[in-house]
């Protein structure tokens, strides 16, 4: 039997027609299958429709070929015989006007041959049936769509989170119910998610990864296919190449193919790609040529245009759970602030971002972000990011940002007030740690859990460094006025 020409439309299931109840269809004859599906619909009252059939069809009859000493002889087997040569999916047969039942030796050769046979009742017209199977059909594409969409956008935000390759292959592998596997240049497992397979399948994955890696893992060589499809073990399998052929291969096994796979699929691919590929554009000559230019001595003002902006905003991110993030988890959320000016640094990742691309809350992240200032107060904002960033941690804030508005403290000319914060502040700016601990704890109210939290040490140690900066100062660190004083003093240190 042929494969029947699938069209680009979604199949409809052949017990989903069934259940219809304004169409009381009823099977008579053949295999009960569950997965039995209809790609279209035909009406033909033809003695040999064979050549009129793609495969596929739920064939619609009301019998006026049928002679009538068919029934002693092999007609019906024979035309029952065609059906299935052709790719039928099913036969209808319309009881009335021409035949008040289903002829018998009709519903003997389906049954000799495997082919499902409706009875379609007397008030259910042919059009009706093939109405009934575009509506599923529309279902099922809306359903398909509504899939992909949710599929598309749970894949995007794993890939803005800390760890986003390992998040994509899950969400991945969830969407499709099976395996997904991440392969390096070399052929080596790089991460994976889902229930892995047994062996078979998965060196038959690993072996249809190699037929579209380029050769050597890198780019050149005799062109490759970008994508191959296998079965084994009736597990299916699909290895996708990535990026601009640098050697990583996306590998899925899953039970069954889903209508909509190949799309969820390719948008992981390309997500994938961003991830795991190096850019080579325009933009990415402006930043090394920035990156010269300061090295060689220019102002950041004049490189701040080679970098896409005049007016920036410093934010310091850190994802929520343990660990720091590596360079990919760095890339990627660079990637959703909407820039490429990104440095991990231990735990922190800082973006320097055009301030006219507000950042917002991203998933797994937790964000301080500075005023937007000109280039020559990048350093400032960096500080300013840093403090909104242990802010936001001690209040476990997605997203902090720093609010910058007149103060009282502005009407202090800044020299004086400079001059007033070094001689207040002297006996504690010569640690450090106390100075740093006495600005979070000022900050936060006076919190211990909180400031504990925002610097990353035990609540006691706050405790025994702001005692010994009130020893130190000789003050009352109860006092409001005190504390008034001293953070208006920190302010301008």
């Amino acid at each position: 039997m042929p494969d029947p020409a699938v069209p680009p439309t979604p199949p409809v299931l052949l017990t989903s027609l069934l259940a219809r109840e304004d169409l009381s269809l009823r099977r008579i004859a053949g295999p009960v299958d569950a997965d039995a599906v209809v790609h279209w619909v035909h009406t033909s009252e033809m003695a040999d429709p064979y050549p009129y059939l793609l495969g596929g069809e739920l064939l619609l009859t009301a019998g006026v070929h049928i002679p009538e000493a068919a029934g002693s002889g092999t007609y019906f087997d024979d035309y029952v015989s065609r059906i299935v040569a052709a790719g039928g999916a099913a036969l209808g047969f319309g009881v009335a006007p021409v035949h008040d039942t289903v002829p018998r030796a009709l519903v003997a050769a389906c049954e000799t041959h495997g082919l499902p046979l409706l009875e379609v009742p007397p008030q259910t017209t042919f059009s009706g049936v093939a109405r009934a199977v575009w509506q599923l059909m529309a279902q099922a594409r809306l359903a398909e769509l509504r899939r992909v969409t949710e599929a598309q956008q749970s894949l995007a935000s794993a890939a803005s989170r800390p760890d986003p390759v390992p998040s994509l292959l899950r969400q991945l592998a969830q969407r499709l119910g099976g395996w997904a596997v991440l392969y390096g240049p070399e052929g080596a497992e790089i991460a994976g998610a889902g229930r892995r397979p047994g062996e078979e399948v998965a060196s038959s994955l690993a072996a249809l990864a190699r037929v579209v890696r380029p050769a050597g893992g890198g780019s050149g060589g005799p062109p490759h296919p970008t994508s191959a499809t296998d079965t084994v073990s009736g597990t299916h399998l699909a290895a996708y190449a990535l990026g601009a052929g640098h050697g990583f291969v996306l590998g899925v096994a899953t039970p069954q193919r889903a209508p909509g796979d190949h799309t969820v699929v390719s948008v992981a691919a390309v997500l994938l790609s961003l991830l795991t590929g190096e850019q080579q554009s325009g933009t990415g000559a402006a930043r090394s040529s920035a990156l010269v230019r300061l090295l060689l001595g220019a102002p950041p003002e004049e490189v701040a245009p080679l970098l896409g902006g005049e007016r920036w905003v410093v934010v310091r991110a850190r994802p929520d759970g343990a660990g720091a993030p590596d360079a990919v988890a760095a890339s990627a959320l660079g990637a959703a602030l909407g820039s490429a000016l990104v440095d991990p640094a231990g735990g922190v990742v800082r973006v320097l971002v055009p301030a006219d691309r507000a950042p917002d809350p991203l998933p797994g992240w937790t964000l301080g972000v500075s005023a937007a200032v000109a280039p020559h107060d990048w350093p400032a904002a960096d500080t300013q990011a840093a403090r909104a960033l242990a802010r936001a941690r001690a209040t476990r804030t997605p997203l902090l940002r720093h609010g910058p508005r007149p103060a009282f403290a502005d009407l202090v000319p800044p020299d004086e007030a400079a001059a007033h914060a070094r001689t207040l502040l002297a006996p504690v700016t010569a640690h450090p740690a106390l100075t740093e601990t006495l600005r979070t704890w000022l900050s936060l109210h006076g919190s211990w859990d909180r400031t504990a939290v925002a610097l990353s040490v035990h609540r006691n140690t706050v405790r025994q460094r702001i005692t010994r900066c009130a020893t130190l100062l000789g003050t009352d660190l109860e006092d409001p006025d005190v504390r008034m004083e001293l953070w208006f003093a920190l302010r301008h240190i």
